[in-house]
Formats: C-alpha cells, sequence, structure tokens
C-alpha cells in the first residue's frame, strides 16, 4: 500500500510561494493523516491556504 500526496505547483498559492505553500499543505497532511481510514481507494481533495483545490491525497496498493 501507498499514501500519495500529489499537489499542482504552478497553480493559486503554490505559484506565489513555491517553498513556503507546500510546507503548510505538508504539516496539515502529517497532522491530519491519523483521522483518515488508511485503506486502498481513501482519498481526499488537497486545498491550498486560498482553499482552492490544488491535487488530492489517495491510498492505492503498491
Amino acid at each position: 500500500m501507498k499514501s500519495v500526496l500529489e499537489v499542482t505547483l504552478d497553480a493559486g498559492a503554490l505559484k506565489d510561494d513555491p517553498a513556503g505553500e507546500p510546507g503548510r499543505i505538508l504539516r496539515y497532511w502529517a497532522g491530519h493523516v491519523r483521522h483518515c481510514p488508511l485503506r486502498p481507494g481513501d482519498r481526499s481533495d488537497v486545498y491550498e491556504s486560498g482553499y482552492r483545490d490544488v491535487g488530492e491525497r489517495r491510498v492505492v496498493d503498491s
């Protein structure tokens, strides 16, 4: 099983702050992952600080 966090780096706040915004997203998901069912097929949208959808977090079979 793999947990995949995929974000588009040239959209919204990520484009404006390419070093800081991915760090914010990673910190959020690092703290939130314990609330997620870690089973294949589980997924969530990923939002940047302006609440725009910039990717997804998903669990897949290896």
